[in-house]
């Protein structure tokens, strides 16, 4: 019984370790190819994004229109789920 058990452990020792050998091996080739596709292939700047200035609204104009069919909508909802 007790061999049993230390081929067990013995095989989730190698297995884990195999495992963290691979994640670790991949991480560092990751790391190598992101490094690669920069230094060979620079991407285009970001572009810049002008703040709004407090005349320029952040909100899109609602229409009127629609503004009242949501609202008759939403009591219309409301009144059949008392």
């Amino acid at each position: 019984m007790s061999s049993l058990l230390e081929q067990g452990i013995e095989l989730m020792v190698y297995g884990m370790g195999t495992v963290f050998v691979f994640l670790a091996v991949l991480v560092v080739v990751t790391q190598g190819l992101s490094w690669l596709v920069q230094r060979f292939i620079p991407g285009k700047a970001a572009p810049v994004v002008a703040k709004a200035t407090p005349s320029q609204s952040v909100e899109p104009a609602v229409d009127d229109q629609l503004l009242a069919v949501i609202t008759a909508a939403v009591k219309e909802y409301r009144s059949r789920h008392k």
